[in-house]
């Protein structure tokens, strides 16, 4: 509760809080937007493939010309990692092997990294964690985002003495979305392709919001950090308010919808006939407590509280996050405090690539929220056991066989790199099996 005075504190000392962004697109902007109005906390370097698209954003969220004279950009996400005022580096560029480059030479260079690339982090983070660790520095889950908004909620329950029950956030979906293509992807959106254009919106990106991979990234990171356990056979996206959360997310022989207690599940906004689900979840998070005893049972009654019928199961829920403007709780969390808030610490979930349609061999895989797969959440010793290839990997690599539509695409289906994040996801997967 005390990060603001903090903050004060290193700057009556003549010693702002200095970031590194990498990255300066919707999330980069956001958080760039909050910068002029958190005194003590400044940006050294930008870097962004088009640094003047860079200068164009700053302009666009407010900033002066003087602060603008005041910050070097560049193309080059390593000048970032590297530049001697830097303190913290934020990773924002949402590609998973630029972003584990960046936080390799972050945390090799002493700097605390703050995450915003769930793609990345998923991909690898559990060693990106280990080498922070190593080195004395921070790596950290994006405040804001929904992965370390969960994961707040899940330290503060289990913090308190709950058990947690189920974890995760809320969504629009339907089955359907799964085979949405960036062509059609605008109409989910009561968008036209036009104004998608005018506004600056990446068709591909907002596709991977809609056809279930961002869900599946996110609940990965989730299940990881909070060790919490995954859908066996990936997320169930159950229509679900608010209200209903510790009626539908306790388990089957509970009379929910869970495998277990202690899982990841993601709730929909949307009936399956796409009938808008009562005080929908659609942006915000929530976590899914059971009452040690009959006390706090009794507790929840009299404070209020929303359980099931039995009484035991309750919930605690943030309705909305405000993405990269509160990003600077991370930043400062982890050069005031040496704290993250949410770090990946094992490797529990993985998120496939499943074919969006039959697949020929001969063809190139496009990735996330493209026209040839989406990403399945399933645990990680059944993505070992089927050598399932991560979606965040699944970019730019041609197939030698062919895929049927909706199977899970394996590392023997593609002809891969040996890039850096190929090796490092390859080495965290021997470290898995042990």
């Amino acid at each position: 509760m005390n990060l603001y005075q903090m903050l004060q504190d290193r700057a009556a000392a003549g010693r702002p809080v200095r970031v590194g962004l990498v990255g300066a697109g919707k999330f980069g902007s956001m958080f760039l937007s909050q910068v002029p109005t958190t005194p003590g906390l400044e940006v050294a370097v930008i870097a962004d493939l088009d640094p003047e698209r860079a200068r164009a954003a700053c302009r666009g969220v407010g900033w002066s010309e003087d602060r603008l004279a005041g910050t070097v950009f560049t193309e080059s996400g390593a000048e970032a990692c590297a530049h001697p005022e830097v303190e913290v580096v934020v990773e924002a560029t949402g590609a998973p092997a630029a972003g584990i480059a960046h936080a390799r030479a972050a945390i090799a260079a002493g700097k605390h990294v703050v995450m915003v690339n769930v793609e990345a982090d998923v991909l690898a983070g559990a060693l990106l964690a280990e080498e922070a660790r190593t080195h004395g520095v921070v790596y950290s889950m994006a405040y804001g985002d929904q992965p370390a908004l969960t994961a707040e909620l899940v330290d503060w329950a289990r913090a308190c003495g709950f058990q947690v029950v189920a974890a995760g956030k809320g969504t629009k979906y339907l089955p359907a979305y799964h085979a949405v293509t960036p062509d059609d992807v605008w109409s989910h959106y009561g968008l036209t392709a036009e104004e998608a254009r005018q506004g600056g919106m990446n068709p591909q990106m907002f596709n991977s919001f809609l056809d279930g991979t961002k869900s599946a990234l996110e609940m990965a990171a989730i299940a990881n950090a909070c060790d919490l356990a995954v859908p066996e056979d990936g997320l169930l996206f159950p229509p679900c308010g608010v209200d209903d959360l510790p009626h539908v997310l306790r388990p089957r022989d509970a009379g929910g919808v869970l495998e277990a207690e202690g899982m990841v599940e993601v709730v929909s906004s949307l009936e399956r006939d796409g009938r808008p689900v009562h005080r929908d979840l659609r942006w915000g998070v929530y976590v899914v407590l059971k009452a040690p005893n009959d006390y706090a049972r009794a507790c929840f009654r009299q404070y209020g509280l929303k359980t099931d019928a039995s009484g035991w199961y309750a919930a605690m829920y943030k309705p909305y996050h405000l993405i990269g403007l509160e990003l600077g709780i991370s930043v400062l969390s982890a050069a005031l405090r040496g704290e993250p808030t949410g770090q990946t610490r094992a490797f529990r979930g993985d998120v496939a690539a499943v074919a969006k349609r039959a697949l020929r061999a001969g063809e190139t895989l496009d990735g996330e929220g493209g026209y040839t797969v989406w990403g399945k959440l399933i645990p990680a010793e059944r993505s070992l056991r089927e050598e399932a290839l991560p979606i965040g990997l699944a970019h730019r690599v041609t197939l030698l066989r062919d895929v049927p539509a909706g199977a899970i695409v394996r590392w023997t289906d593609v002809e891969t790199g040996d890039g850096e994040a190929f090796r490092i996801r390859r080495e965290m997967e021997r470290r898995r099996r042990g």
